[in-house]
């Protein structure tokens, strides 16, 4: 295995490892480096595939020099490398909505995390990166997602996940790909926050949306949050 490095937007870049094992088909882990004067790692990852991934962020920036850590949710995938992270990055503060921070993040860290409320921005220098409460969206309770103002890019964790291996970016259709993982993984619910919040997703208009699982796309990132939001609410009709 090895974790690809690509620039998906400016200064934005895709750590993408892909784990044949996964799955009939493999399975593909991005993670995601904002590259500023306080740069920010979202998702850590599985703690197996640390030594990958950190040394593929140390072909675009020292670890000494990394600001900001955070992720979606907890979750093998997304938290597992932590404090693996914060060992080697000893600049690095971890960030999370306050209910992660209340579930889990204040006592899994090795290191006080900073609480960021819905919407509230941190200015990177240069990048300037909003938190958004989404409760059960993609999944888990403590669910949350960033979004780039500067370059207009959604990070979706869960959202819009494929399975096998990815291209770095596509402006194909990703909401039928999408819809059918979700029926033979039926991983998100289908709950009454599920629609008005991609709803609200859809409201900022992405140009990029930086998949977890799958290619980035760049296009009309509302029209695509929207078409999902439609098929969870007819799910729940």
């Amino acid at each position: 295995m090895k974790t690809e490095v690509a620039e998906i937007a400016d200064k934005v870049y895709r750590l993408s490892t892909f784990v044949p094992a996964v799955g009939p088909t493999g399975f593909t882990f991005n993670q995601f480096l904002i590259d500023a004067d306080q740069p920010l790692l979202f998702h850590y990852g599985q703690r197996a595939l640390f030594p990958l991934v950190s040394a593929a962020v140390k072909r675009v920036i020292p670890l000494a020099k990394l600001r900001w850590t955070t992720c979606s949710h907890v979750e093998g995938d997304e938290s597992g490398a932590l404090n693996q992270w914060l060992a080697t990055a000893p600049n690095a503060t971890p960030a999370h909505g306050l209910v992660g921070c209340n579930i889990w993040l204040r006592d899994m860290a090795d290191r006080d995390p900073k609480v960021l409320k819905n919407d509230e921005t941190i200015d990177l220098g240069g990048k300037k990166v909003r938190w958004l409460d989404t409760p059960h969206v993609p999944h888990n309770w403590d669910a949350g997602l960033i979004y780039e103002e500067t370059t207009g890019t959604l990070f979706s964790s869960d959202l819009f996940t494929q399975a096998g291996p990815a291209p770095v970016t596509t402006t194909s259709d990703i909401v039928a790909p999408a819809i059918a993982t979700e029926k033979v993984v039926p991983f998100m619910p289908a709950t009454p926050q599920a629609a008005p919040t991609l709803r609200r997703l859809a409201a900022l208009k992405p140009k990029i949306i930086a998949l977890m699982h799958g290619p980035t796309f760049i296009g009309d990132g509302g029209a695509a949050l929207t078409a999902l939001a439609d098929y969870y609410e007819a799910r729940r009709a």
